[in-house]
This record gives C-alpha cells, sequence and structure tokens, in this order.
C-alpha cells in the first residue's frame, strides 16, 4: 500500500513538472519570480488586502494559478487568455481580436473585476490570482507571438540535446537552466535596482506592444532546428531577468492603484 502510494506521488510529481514546467508560462520558476517581486514592491495598504484575499498566501505561492486549472474543463473559456498573436508589422490596436478574447482582454477584465465593489469575494479571488498569472504572461515574448507558429510552439529547436520549441525556450528552458530558485532568482534580479516609476507607465496594450517589437527581434538569429545552449543563454537570459523584472513592478503598481 504504502509502496502504491509512493509511486503515485512519483508519477504526479513528473507529470506535474512536465505539463507544468515545460508547457507554462514562464514556467512556475519564472511566474513565481514575478510573484517575488511584485510582493517586495506592494505598498502597505495593497499587501494587508493581498494577503486577506488569498487567505495569507504570498503572490508567488498562487502566481500559477491559471496554469494549474488548465486540465478543469470548467475553465476552458479562460484558455485564450493567456496570450495575443498578432503580424509583426501591426500593433495591439491594429490587430483582428479574436472572438474568445484574449490576454489584453483578460488583463482588462480582472482589473475592472477587482475595482468593482459588487464583485463577490470568491470573483475576487479568482481575479487576483488571474491578474497575478497574466502580467507574467504579458511579458514572456512568446505570448505576443505569431499566429502561424502557435507563438513558436511549432518553432521546433534543439535545447542542448533535448527537443523543444522557441516558446519553451523562454518559458523554462533557459530559466531552468539557470538553476536558481525563485527567491535566489528575484534577489539577484533586484539587486543593485533603482525603482523607476517610467517603467511602469503604460497600459497593458502599450506593454503588449512593446514585448511584440522584441520577439519580432528573437526571429532574426535563429533557425528552426538550431542546437541552442550556454551561447543562446548568455546572449539572453539578461533579457529573461529584464521582462520578469518588468512583470513584477508593473504587477505591483497595478495592485497599489487598485487597493492602495
Amino acid at each position: 500500500m504504502q509502496r502504491s502510494i509512493f509511486t503515485f506521488l512519483v508519477i504526479f510529481f513528473i507529470l506535474t513538472t512536465v505539463v507544468l514546467g515545460k508547457n507554462g508560462d514562464w514556467g512556475p520558476t519564472g511566474h513565481r519570480t514575478v510573484g517575488e517581486i511584485a510582493q517586495k514592491h506592494l505598498n502597505k495598504k495593497a499587501e494587508k488586502k493581498v494577503r486577506k484575499l488569498l487567505n495569507g498566501k504570498s503572490l508567488a505561492y498562487v502566481s500559477n494559478y491559471m496554469d494549474e486549472i488548465k486540465s478543469d474543463r470548467k475553465y476552458d473559456q479562460y484558455k485564450p487568455w493567456h496570450y495575443v498573436n498578432y503580424p509583426f508589422d501591426q500593433n495591439y490596436a491594429q490587430s483582428q481580436k479574436s472572438k474568445n478574447g484574449d490576454i489584453i482582454v483578460a488583463i482588462e477584465t480582472s482589473i475592472a473585476k477587482l475595482k468593482n465593489p459588487k464583485t463577490s469575494i470568491d470573483e475576487q479571488i479568482m481575479y487576483l490570482k488571474f491578474l497575478i498569472h497574466l502580467i507574467g504572461d504579458l511579458h514572456q515574448p512568446l505570448h505576443i507571438g505569431l499566429e502561424s507558429d502557435k507563438g513558436g510552439n511549432d518553432f521546433q529547436v534543439r535545447w542542448f540535446n533535448n527537443g523543444s520549441n522557441l516558446h519553451r525556450v523562454w518559458d523554462s528552458d533557459m530559466i531552468e537552466s539557470f538553476n536558481m530558485s525563485y527567491t535566489e532568482l528575484s534577489t539577484n534580479i533586484l539587486d543593485g535596482k533603482i525603482y523607476d516609476k517610467t517603467l511602469v507607465l503604460g497600459t497593458a496594450a502599450e506593454w503588449a506592444d512593446s514585448t511584440h517589437l522584441f520577439t519580432a527581434t528573437l526571429y532574426k538569429d535563429i533557425q528552426i532546428g538550431d542546437k541552442l545552449g550556454y551561447n543562446y543563454s548568455y546572449d539572453h537570459f539578461h533579457e529573461v531577468q529584464m521582462q520578469l523584472y518588468l512583470s513584477g513592478i508593473r504587477l505591483a503598481n497595478i495592485l497599489n492603484e487598485i487597493y492602495g
């Protein structure tokens, strides 16, 4: 009996790691890093309100909620909320909008729900968890990508000796290969940085357009089938860290405005 339980737990852990760690948005470590950075930039009122809604849990603790509910069919309507795809020669305003919504719609909806005093407590908790995750997704370059390759998921490459794709490389491959916990990563990202208020200015659509311009540059120095590894991380990991930083401080700024 004990052996069966142990075997089940091992299999569950492996499947969870594969499904969430490899196909999630920023991967669990990335999202927790965003949450940890945001937590350190909350004002006292916002921190108190957030902790109350989350029953004492941190932003990092709930940051992967939107990925975790993907396996539950009743949340299928929210799957298109993780991303938006549009051509590199357009901005979000010019692009054709999906009838199922997208990450911009999702963020704006979540903020409106949290600002509305008539929103139920259960909904407040859900949309807060959504917002924590979505601001992270907004800054993962391949979540603001191209429909033709499904945000880089169909752009096949190798990560060291393993099969991967461009989306996964930016979601989790580089972060996991760096081999730091989210607390270590957030601490090192923040080390020496002076908070710049100008970085939190703008709308979700404007931040998406900025991410989209960056995404376009990633296609210029890579070909399908390329073997990526140390050199690619050396060239791009500082950009990963910057995107995580922007996610964290912008999330904190939004929560401070809602609750402060």
